[in-house]
């Protein structure tokens, strides 16, 4: 499979993950959101570069999604932040279709929590 970002062909595997981090930019970020019906918004972008951080700086560290909220109440100063907030923002699994987005390999872990 592949992606057309600006004249330019990008290889995904099956899952529509890329085959080559390398690739990733925010340009290719909007392009596969939109394809999955997202329109990235700061919250958004907040979550994609906090999993691109843990991924590259920690690592390799693919978070599930209570750490992800957690990291989300803390960034946005928000107690109120749940799995429920992060859902919206990313309804297919915030670690799953948020890492997709954010260009990182595919998680092979199971479940949210």
């Amino acid at each position: 499979m592949s992606l057309e970002v600006d004249g330019v062909t990008i290889e995904t595997n099956p899952n529509g993950y890329l085959m080559e981090l390398s690739d990733w930019n925010e340009r290719v970020a909007e392009v596969i959101a939109a394809k999955e019906g997202i329109e990235l918004t700061q919250r958004h972008w907040d979550l994609i570069n906090y999993l691109r951080d843990e991924y590259f700086n920690n690592n390799e560290s693919q978070p599930n999604t209570r750490t992800i909220v957690k990291a989300m109440q803390q960034l946005w100063d928000d107690r109120k932040v749940d799995a429920k907030t992060v859902y919206d923002l990313f309804p297919l699994d915030p670690s799953k279709q948020g890492g997709r987005i954010s260009g990182l390999p595919e998680s092979r872990r199971k479940g949210g929590y």
